[in-house]
């Protein structure tokens, strides 16, 4: 049995303290905030009650696979997951509305057709074809194995199929998600459709590689998800299976250092001076933090993906209603800017903020998050750059400005509002500006790769968003399994098969 130190509580370094008790292992997770969870957190207030992380939950089969290896008792018992029809509804400038069915190709095409002329469901349909091709070409490398030692092979080859286009008395194929939107798609509401898939993750869909498609594929083939009483629900879970698998939690407890020892990790060193020996440390932290935490020393060498933090991050308005949520309604709808270029070179330029940026709002239908009947929870999001002090309080209004178009008699039914700043999300994650990290994604010169979960420390590895395969639920919990893989069966580990 070996003594495992975690740091952090996050999704991630949950994912991978269950896995590694149930192998037998002596498992303590040291958090420095007062819960588990990381960006997974709730506001509550008057009854009301919000995520103020992620709001879905995509790929639920690796959670499901979280608890079926770590205990009796599946996903469904623990939590109430439920699948979410429409998958979204989608309001354009032009006042062109779609709903997308969820995880139905022909029910997506014929909405397509429908809402925006014929042609452009099976233009999309045909899109999904090649974006499966380069979710195939890269599913297991990028998400179900350890970063490969000559992951510059990832990095450079595109693994997206993208359709010859004549250009410029040239022929060429779209490299970028933009153009794979204006080459393929042929329509600025279907390019929109796609982009909106980086730009929620906070990726500028001019420089994102064009194997980014299988991020909209992803939502197509398995599904949008909800938990009922909200995604925190799921943090909560996932929580108490590390807890009745033994796994210690020191709450309110700050890492100020990896302990090293014969050259490898030996420990960690806490803020009050105590000193907690182990044969290996898990990190679930930021690379600044993880830098500091070794003082440089995981870092250094040639041949390793080097940390790229990440530049967006989330403002989030939380709006308590009066009045019933209408039967009906959508659980999400993304109003999409009227100026998308605008909107992009404000996010990823030197621009100023337009003033109407594009808004996803939740209307989950779950009296769990209502005070009684007659109310009504709504959650508003829109990205920002990911910068200490972002503007917030005009933004948030021009935001309930944009959310008026798809919740009639909105600032009627106000009781109250609360606005949640990246400032915030750095207080919960520890991350720098409250930065969001994305997953991992191949071509693009290796961008949008991230450091392998072993490190060039011997017995510390890295877990959670920050570490491959990068952001998101799904790819948090993946980091947990990898981990918990290359402890127990050692360097040799290739994943799951």
């Amino acid at each position: 049995m070996a003594r495992i130190a975690v740091i952090g509580a996050g999704m991630g370094a949950l994912a991978a303290a269950a896995r590694l008790a149930v192998a037998g292992h002596r498992v303590v997770v040291y958090e420095r905030t007062d819960t588990y969870g990381g960006a997974l957190r709730r506001f509550e207030r008057d009854g009301f009650a919000f995520d103020t992380g992620p709001g879905l939950l995509p790929l639920p089969a690796v959670h499901r696979d979280l608890f079926v290896k770590t205990g009796k008792e599946p996903l469904e018992t623990c939590v109430d997951l439920v699948q979410v029809d429409p998958s979204s509804r989608h309001v354009f400038a032009d006042g062109t509305e779609v709903s997308l069915p969820n995880a139905s190709r022909a029910g997506v095409v014929a909405a397509l057709d429908e809402a925006l002329g014929s042609g452009a469901g099976a233009r999309w349909g045909d899109f999904l074809v090649r974006a499966r091709e380069a979710w195939d070409r890269t599913r297991r490398p990028l998400l179900e194995e350890p970063l490969w030692p000559n992951w510059q092979v990832l990095a450079e080859r595109e693994p997206y199929p993208a359709v010859p286009h004549k250009r410029l008395l040239r022929t060429r194929r779209a490299s970028t998600l933009a153009e794979v939107g204006a080459w393929e798609l042929r329509d600025p509401r279907l390019a929109a459709l796609l982009e909106i898939h980086a730009v929620e993750l906070g990726l500028d869909p001019r420089t994102t590689p064009a194997s980014a498609a299988v991020l909209p594929y992803m939502e197509h083939a398995f599904g949008t998800w909800y938990v009922r009483g909200g995604l925190r629900e799921l943090a909560r879970a996932v929580y108490e299976r590390c807890v009745a698998r033994r796994v210690e939690f020191r709450f309110g407890a700050e890492v100020t250092g990896v302990l090293e020892k014969d050259g490898r990790a030996s420990g960690v060193e806490l803020a009050d001076g105590t000193v907690a020996e182990a044969d290996f440390v898990v990190a679930g932290v930021a690379p600044g933090v993880l830098d500091r935490l070794t003082a440089g020393t995981v870092l250094r060498g040639d041949g390793e993906v080097p940390p790229r933090p990440a530049t967006a991050s989330r403002l989030m308005v939380l709006l308590a209603l009066r009045g019933d949520r209408p039967e009906g309604a959508a659980h999400r709808t993304v109003v999409h800017a009227a100026d998308r270029e605008a909107e992009l070179e404000a996010l990823f330029g030197p621009a100023a903020r337009p003033p109407r940026p594009t808004v996803t709002v939740l209307r989950p239908d779950d009296p769990a998050l209502v005070p009684g009947p007659g109310h009504e929870a709504v959650t508003l999001t829109t990205v920002v750059p990911a910068r200490p002090g972002e503007p917030s309080d005009d933004l948030a209004e021009n935001m309930i400005t944009v959310a008026e178009r798809v919740v009639p008699g909105l600032r009627d039914r106000l009781l109250w509002q609360e606005v949640r700043t990246p400032a915030d999300i750095a207080d919960a994650t520890g991350a720098e500006g409250g930065a969001v990290p994305v997953p991992a994604l191949a071509a693009g010169d290796g961008r949008l790769l991230h450091p392998s979960n072993s490190t060039r420390v011997p017995g510390l590895f890295r877990v959670g968003g920050w570490a491959h395969p990068g952001g998101g639920l799904p790819h948090a919990g993946m980091s947990g399994a990898l981990v918990a893989g290359l402890i127990v069966e050692g360097p040799d580990f290739r994943g799951s098969q």
